[in-house]
C-alpha cells in the first residue's frame, strides 16, 4: 500500500492553503496513494504561537464542516482515505482534531488530542480542551488506522492503546519546529513506538517560517522493525510517499513476542495513577 504525507507551509490565506492541499491530494492520488495525510493545523497558521484571545473561537470550525466536506469529495472522487487535522469548534469548546475520511467519502470519526501542553510559542491550553474521544482506531478501506496528534505521541500508553485497538498504521500530525528538541529525538521516539507496538508510524510535520516559529518538515515513515522507510527534506514543501506492507506487522517482534507476553494484571494500576 502507498501512503502520502503532504508537507506544506500555511499562511493566513486559509482558502489558498486549502486549495494547495486539494491539489496535493489530487497529485498523491494520481501517484497511487491509498492514504493521504496532512500535518497539524495544515490549512491555517499555527495559532498557539501566541496566547489565545477573545477571537480564538471564531477561528475554529465544525466537524463535519466546509473543510471536511471539501476533502470528503476528493476522497470519494479518487477512492482514497484521508486524515486531516484542524482547529475544531463543538459548541463552546474547541479541540485539536483529526477527522478520518474513508475512501467512499464517509466521515468515520474524529480523534481529538487528549494531552494539552503549555509553554513558550505552544500556548495550547488556551485553544484546546482536552480531547474526549480516547484512542480510536478506524477500519478504513486501506487498513486499520489510528491517529496520535502531536503531543499525544509523547505518551507511550497512548501509543500502546492504539496497538491494542488493532492499528496497523498510526498517523501523527505534528507541528515541530526547527531546534525544538535535540536532533533526532522525535524520530527516535517514533521508531521505538513502531518497534514496541508492531505497526507503521507516519509522522507528517508542518513546514515553513511563521510569526515566531520555523517548522522543520522532515516528515517520515518508519516500519514495525523501527527502521525509517521514507523521509522528507528539511524546510521544503513536498509530498512524501512510502510503500508499506502490513504483513510485516505480523512478523514483528512486538506482534510475535512483546504484545503476547504482556502482564497487564500486574502493572495496569500503575498506568492509572
Amino acid at each position: 500500500m502507498r501512503i502520502a504525507l503532504v508537507q506544506q507551509h500555511a499562511t493566513h490565506d486559509k482558502a489558498d492553503n486549502i486549495a494547495r492541499g486539494l491539489r496535493a491530494f489530487d497529485a498523491a492520488a494520481r501517484a497511487g496513494a491509498q492514504v493521504v495525510a496532512f500535518a497539524e493545523l495544515a490549512f491555517e497558521p499555527f495559532y498557539p504561537q501566541n496566547p489565545a484571545g477573545p477571537g480564538s473561537l471564531a477561528q475554529a470550525e465544525t466537524v463535519p464542516g466546509p473543510l471536511t466536506d471539501a476533502f470528503a469529495a476528493k476522497a470519494r472522487e479518487h477512492g482514497v482515505v484521508c486524515i486531516l487535522n484542524l482547529f475544531e469548534r463543538d459548541g463552546d469548546r474547541t479541540f485539536d482534531c483529526s477527522p478520518v475520511i474513508d475512501a467512499d467519502g464517509s466521515l468515520l470519526g474524529r480523534t481529538r488530542m487528549i494531552h494539552i501542553t503549555e509553554y513558550a510559542c505552544f500556548h495550547e491550553q488556551g485553544y484546546y480542551a482536552p480531547g474526549d474521544t480516547g484512542a480510536p482506531v478506524y477500519r478504513t478501506k486501506a487498513g486499520t488506522i489510528g491517529v496520535a496528534i502531536c503531543y499525544d505521541r509523547h505518551y507511550p500508553e497512548f501509543m500502546r492503546a492504539l496497538a491494542l485497538g488493532g492499528a496497523d498504521l498510526v498517523v501523527v500530525p505534528q507541528a515541530g519546529s526547527v531546534g525544538e528538541w535535540p536532533e533526532g529525538l522525535y524520530e527516535a521516539e517514533m521508531r521505538v513506538a513502531a518497534f514496541q507496538n508492531g505497526y507503521y508510524v507516519a509522522l507528517c510535520n508542518r513546514v515553513g517560517k511563521e510569526e515566531k516559529l520555523t517548522f522543520a518538515g522532515e516528515s517520515f515513515v518508519c516500519g514495525p522493525d523501527g527502521t525509517v522507510v521514507a523521509r522528507a527534506r528539511l524546510g521544503t514543501d513536498e509530498i512524501l510517499y512510502a510503500d508499506i506492507d502490513f504483513a510485516r506487522n505480523a512478523e514483528s517482534n512486538a506482534r510475535r513476542l512483546f504484545l503476547r507476553d504482556r502482564r497487564p494484571e500486574l502493572y495496569g494500576g500503575w498506568l492509572s495513577r
